[in-house]
């Protein structure tokens, strides 16, 4: 036969009631605690419709302290004094001096041999020669012209005297009747002949002397102009030597030696050295904010040097605008053209004002919105801000000391009001 297990099976006893009741009511209680941890937090998730983990998020606290406004960026040593020499007539380029060399003010670095110059100032010069022999002899003409007035004045006045004389004897005559009346009538009219050529003589020699004076003028201003012109021509053979305007270094040559240039051709650049600037480009958004005058720091190869904003360019390129900071004192000698230094310009400085950490916020919501983080929610809050820097913005209203902002990732809020925040 087949054995079964009937010998193996034992009879239990009854669970009593109240041992089952029991179990049940401490299931129960165990659910009711669940629920009470849990429903805050599942009302709140339902009431807000999302969460966020924390992790996503960049977080600064609202704190009291100084607020520096400032512009920090890469800058390029440049020569505030940088002239380029250009060529002031056609001809061929002797150079003096090499790409580097240090010169002097007024050194000469190049001569342009011009023969054309050279030809075209000999011929003014003997034009000159020749007007003013020309003046020379106008003024011989005149003199001998104006002797020969004279002396037509001086007969006319000796006829004038001689023909009153003569008239005088006849009239004494005719009272003693020696002689008839028609001799006393001609001496009469002789006079009055010699009185009309002596105002002739008088009024041409005045003429005479006006006429002279003026053609003299007219020599005289020739003579002069054309003095003038030799003297821009002998200016522009002096600039054949082309001289350094400063102090300083050989920047760049554009031409080569025995090189046949045009007028008005780049030759060379010299660089004062002693006058050096660094420039920076500024983004446009800050440009309006930079006035001349401003303090600023210069850094680089471990120093550091007080500087002030020189000048700002009015034309914007590329939504950026062109600054130059000077040193504010004596200029480093170990500084380069063209070697990058970092530059800091001081815009506003503030003390104990309430700021927080700049984020995207900022921007996002025209700064005007930030969520503030509040019992593992990020709620959403009005705000106004004020100065700000790279770093920091000044906060006017909405946020105390000690909260805690969400300062980027607001993006993922959607605008929400209310936003969970999970670790």
């Amino acid at each position: 036969m087949i054995r079964d297990t009937s010998a193996q099976d034992t009879v239990l006893a009854p669970t009593p009631p109240w041992r089952r009741t029991g179990w049940r009511w401490l299931a129960l209680a165990l659910l009711f605690a669940l629920l009470a941890w849990g429903a805050p937090r599942m009302w709140s998730a339902l009431a807000v419709g999302q969460s966020i983990s924390l992790g996503r998020l960049a977080v600064a606290t609202v704190e009291v302290g100084p607020l520096t406004r400032d512009i920090t960026g890469e800058g390029k040593v440049v020569a505030a004094v940088s002239p380029t020499l250009y060529a002031g007539n056609a001809g061929s380029v002797s150079l003096l001096v090499q790409a580097g060399d240090a010169v002097q003010r007024g050194q000469v670095l190049a001569r342009i041999d011009s023969p054309e110059l050279k030809a075209r100032l000999a011929q003014e010069r003997s034009n000159a020669d020749a007007l003013e022999s020309e003046a020379l002899r106008a003024e011989a003409d005149a003199r001998q012209q104006r002797a020969q007035a004279q002396s037509q004045l001086e007969i006319a006045t000796i006829s004038y005297k001689t023909a009153q004389n003569d008239l005088q004897r006849q009239t004494q005559a005719f009272e003693a009747g020696a002689t008839a009346g028609m001799q006393v009538d001609q001496a009469r009219d002789a006079v009055a002949r010699a009185q009309v050529a002596l105002d002739q003589a008088k009024a041409l020699l005045s003429l005479k002397d006006d006429a002279t004076r003026f053609e003299l003028r007219a020599k005289r201003q020739a003579v002069e102009r054309q003095r003038l012109q030799v003297a821009d021509i002998e200016r522009q053979a002096e600039e054949l030597a082309v001289r350094s305007p400063v102090q300083g270094q050989v920047g760049q040559l554009f031409v080569n030696d025995r090189m046949t240039v045009a007028k008005d051709a780049k030759l060379a650049t010299v660089v004062d050295l002693s006058q050096l600037e660094v420039q920076m480009q500024v983004a446009e958004s800050f440009a309006r904010e930079l006035q001349p005058g401003m303090a600023g720091e210069i850094s680089g190869n471990g120093q550091r040097w007080a500087g002030k904003l020189s000048s700002v360019s009015p034309e914007v390129v590329n939504g950026e605008v062109s600054a130059r900071l000077r040193f504010d004192g004596p200029t480093p000698p170990q500084l380069r053209q063209n070697q990058r230094l970092s530059v800091r310009v001081l815009l506003d400085h503030r003390e104990q004002v309430l700021t927080v950490a700049r984020g995207s916020f900022v921007d996002d919501g025209g700064g005007r919105v930030a969520y503030v983080l509040q019992d593992g929610e990020a709620r959403r809050r009005a705000i106004r801000l004020g100065a700000q820097s790279l770093a920091k913005v000044e906060v006017l209203e909405g946020l105390k000391p000690g909260e805690r902002v969400v300062i980027s990732g607001t993006e993922n809020f959607r605008g929400a009001e209310r936003v969970m925040v999970g670790p």
